[in-house]
């Protein structure tokens, strides 16, 4: 069973930095691509940025072009999202997701199949 486990959630103040961290637990699992989504209570998961495993191909979401970063390191199968200069409607819940195949649209939850439980990054005006 793949299992994503989040973590580097905090609570910052606006123009700080957290790097989050996901761990995929099955070392067997090759996904396509990796994303990071955020929601709020009530609201939908929205898109924050995504990775080819393959390539290293990234995409990011308008709104943290130049102040996030995603990464990758394969042989410790492990996603990261450096965010730099937050802001507090960065605020939300921060999910990592996998997608074991090609197909769909990577840049909603739906292209996207294994989803860790998310971590919380606060951010303090």
């Amino acid at each position: 069973q793949v299992q994503l486990v989040e973590s580097g959630g905090g609570l910052v103040q606006a123009g700080g930095s957290l790097r989050l961290s996901c761990v995929v637990s099955e070392r067997a699992f090759s996904p396509v691509g990796l994303g990071w989504f955020r929601q709020l209570p009530g609201k939908e998961r929205d898109f924050v940025a995504a990775i080819s495993w393959i390539n290293g191909n990234t995409k990011y979401a308008d709104s943290v072009k130049g102040r996030f970063t995603i990464s990758k390191d394969n042989a410790e199968n492990t996603l990261y999202l450096q965010m730099t200069n937050l802001k507090p409607d960065d605020t939300a819940v921060y999910y990592c997701a996998a997608r074991p195949s090609v197909g769909g649209d990577y840049t909603t939850p739906g292209g996207y199949v294994y989803w860790g439980l998310g971590t919380q990054v606060t951010v303090s005006s």
